[in-house]
């Protein structure tokens, strides 16, 4: 694949074909914890998670799955809907006499949406620097009694070196293209995130609750203002940059 699918640093499809293959309704439940050399502490607050499923549609407000700013994201087959609130970052900002294109107070909801053309070359090997490709391997282990497959996501850095990604998958449950993970096929049951200095989070499923969700459960929130990716980009981008700044006076 050329570029990686994600929101941009500040936050890790609409078509017929892309059409859920998969008719489950309920809710994944997980447990977080620290499993790296160096111990972590989880907060409370994050160490559990859930995503609530209804066919091709996710919604989920756990921070395990979603960035610092994000609160949360509704997946609906190859589109994801992110709310994201930058008020408390730009007010800070606005305050040391930042100034910003952008007038508004900082809750934006922004969408992002794939080409099926996209996420059926994810399983092409991709060696390319920052890029990322998908093997489905024929490994399968039991976790929460429903069959889970190994999948390895494969990036490379620029010295040529790979840094797999293990996870284990539960192929029945979610959309064809889970946006949510970067179009992988399937929910996500387990995986460790390395995330540097020795220090590792996993997630893994500790209860599938089916039935028991409402399409009410996938409304998102009042109060946010629609940006298009472009601008958020923008925005973001002058952020960052402010952000530097002042790190560096």
């Amino acid at each position: 694949m050329r570029k990686t699918i994600v929101m941009t640093a500040v936050l890790a499809l609409l078509t017929l074909g892309a059409a859920a293959q998969n008719t489950f309704k309920g809710t994944v439940k997980y447990k977080v914890e620290s499993t790296g050399q160096v111990a972590m502490q989880i907060p409370e607050e994050a160490a559990t998670a859930e995503i609530k499923v209804l066919g091709d549609k996710l919604f989920t407000q756990s921070k395990i799955f979603v960035s610092s700013v994000v609160e949360c994201v509704l997946v609906q087959g190859l589109t994801a809907t992110h709310c994201a609130n930058l008020s408390q970052v730009l007010g800070f900002l606005r305050g040391q006499g930042s100034e910003f294109t952008y007038q508004g107070d900082g809750k934006l909801m922004v969408k992002e949406t794939h080409k099926l053309s996209e996420l059926d070359s994810l399983e092409i090997v991709d060696t390319e620097p920052g890029h990322f490709y998908y093997e489905y391997t024929s490994e399968t282990k039991e976790i929460v009694g429903v069959t889970a497959r190994k999948l390895l996501r494969h990036r490379y850095d620029e010295d040529g070196v790979d840094h797999p990604l293990e996870m284990w998958v539960c192929e029945t449950i979610g959309p064809r293209y889970n946006m949510l993970f970067e179009g992988i096929k399937g929910m996500p049951l387990q995986c460790t995130l390395d995330v540097g200095e020795g220090r590792a989070i996993t997630y893994t499923a500790t209860e599938i609750v089916k039935g028991k969700v409402r399409e009410v459960d996938f409304l998102l929130p009042d109060g946010y203002e629609t940006i298009s990716e472009e601008d958020f980009q923008t925005l973001t981008r002058e952020l960052n940059e402010e952000l530097e700044l002042l790190q560096g006076e």
